[in-house]
């Protein structure tokens, strides 16, 4: 986990504040949200809203007392303790790639599988800058649909000592996530006093809760997980082609879901979400690591801090096919955004290619590289004396070099961050060492990892319950 102390970049005025906050209330309270569920419907009903067939009409004051309610600040916890999350105020915390069905390693994009899966949560628990796995790293298309959850839940639990995400398909889904989770945190007491898994709640924008999302939220905001509450916005498909349209919908989407989950416990920790970007408006395709995103991005961390909640955007986003230079430049146009807004947590850290449609090896070591280097470059800067060097400046004196000096040769192996992955080289020892590009020293990065890789220890019979459960599900299923 990482602390970003530095100020966080505040682009909109107080004037923009009150002209969105106008905006969202009118959406709330004149256009309504639809929820697609009798027991949300019926919540609403029960506190006083508006409800006409499947369209809640809000008041905004209800909203926001409702939203009062949500922690500003929580921990999720790690079985292993070194590897427990602070979400919210100024920690960050990052996660892996979610969702793709396809995987690319070298000049192979194919159906993502099961071994797929686990590899990239061995490469997950391999680098220190990444906090977890995520959840759907990729869908493993060799398992069976009903019960792939469970074996991508195992991998979870057992490669990989980190926080991690639970399955948000079904309600029935959330309740086996739950249940795994009491077997390996000590009962449904236990992860109710400290949380132990994050789960994804999408809206399907706009101005719409489907039913699975939302019997996926019953159930984790009733065993007090927390939800991420995210609308998933491209501009020009589902919100109008305008940044402060999409901000409004977006604040009225996600204060929606997130008073949801306090009629179903009060304060039960959830996190502002925010999916915001914007599609081709040629050819319709979805556009990633965008101008228009970085600045969506700036004002959702300012929105969130707004209404003291913790916030989730950002990732290493790209719509590039490969992981090339487009690739490197768009996730860098998405993740240096996330760190100026002070995002709190980050899915998509690491791993997405083509517009999320694929899990890529290579992409995940290029976006772990950038993650650790923007990690060096968001720590406060301090300035002492010491610092100063005034002592390298008399041994030098005018006109001499550096490379020599007391100074110098005291602190050159730690003095500046020495990227993993990027070559220094100059041309004819870079030709001599294979002439590879980034994607393909990134490729041999995966390989020393999987190579290293050790399993973390995880107590035998806690291990042997939990296949037990997968087994026997499994058989419920009639998979």
């Amino acid at each position: 986990m990482f602390r970003n102390s530095l100020p966080h970049y505040e682009i909109l005025s107080q004037e923009a504040m009150a002209t969105l906050d106008g905006g969202w209330r009118r959406l709330v309270s004149e256009i309504g949200v639809e929820f697609l569920s009798d027991r949300a419907l019926e919540l609403f009903r029960a506190a006083g809203q508006k409800v006409e067939e499947n369209n809640v009409r809000f008041d905004p004051e209800f909203l926001l007392e409702q939203v009062a309610k949500a922690p500003a600040e929580f921990d999720v916890t790690a079985r292993n303790p070194d590897h427990t999350v602070h979400i919210g105020g100024d920690a960050m915390a990052f996660g892996g790639v979610y969702g793709p069905p396809f995987v690319r390693q070298g000049e192979v994009r194919r159906d993502a599988t099961m071994a797929d899966f686990e590899n990239f949560a061995r490469l997950a628990q391999s680098f220190p800058a990444l906090d977890s796995a995520g959840g759907v790293i990729c869908e493993p298309n060799d398992a069976p649909l009903d019960s792939r959850h469970l074996d991508m839940t195992y991998a979870l639990q057992t490669l990989t000592d980190k926080i991690y995400m639970g399955n948000v398909v079904s309600g029935v889904n959330a309740a086996d996530t739950i249940r795994m989770t009491e077997i390996l945190f000590g009962g449904r007491e236990a992860i109710e006093r400290a949380p132990a898994t994050i789960s994804l709640i999408n809206c399907n924008s706009p101005l719409r809760w489907d039913e699975r999302m939302l019997e996926a939220q019953f159930e984790y905001s009733a065993a007090n997980q927390p939800v991420v509450l995210t609308p998933f916005l491209l501009m020009g498909a589902m919100s109008p082609v305008s940044i402060p349209a999409t901000l409004a919908q977006q604040i009225a989407e996600a204060l929606t879901g997130i008073a949801l989950s306090q009629l179903i416990r009060p304060g039960a920790p959830v996190i502002f979400g925010s999916f915001l970007s914007n599609i081709d408006m040629q050819s319709g395709s979805p556009c990633f690591g965008t101008p228009e995103s970085a600045v969506g991005l700036l004002c959702t961390g300012q929105i969130a801090r707004r209404f003291g909640l913790p916030v989730r955007s950002g990732g290493g986003l790209t719509s590039s096919q490969v992981p090339d230079a487009q690739a490197g430049y768009e996730a860098l146009m998405t993740m240096l955004p996330t760190f100026l807004a002070g995002i709190n947590w980050v899915m998509h850290s690491a791993g997405w290619l083509d517009g999320g449609l694929v899990a890529s090896y290579e992409k995940f070591v290029i976006d772990m590289q950038i993650l650790e280097m923007l990690r060096a470059e968001f720590q406060p800067l301090e300035i002492t004396e010491e610092s100063l060097a005034f002592d390298a400046h008399t041994e030098v004196g005018h006109g001499g070099h550096f490379l020599g000096a007391a100074h110098t040769l005291e602190r050159f192996r730690e003095c500046f961050y020495r990227p993993f992955l990027s070559s220094s080289d100059n041309y004819d020892r870079w030709l001599r060492g294979g002439g590879l590009d980034a994607a393909q020293r990134a490729s041999t990065v995966v390989e020393r990892k999987l190579a290293e890789y050790r399993r973390p220890e995880l107590d035998a019979g806690i291990e042997a319950e939990l296949a037990d459960y997968v087994t026997r599900r499994r058989r419920e299923l009639g998979d």
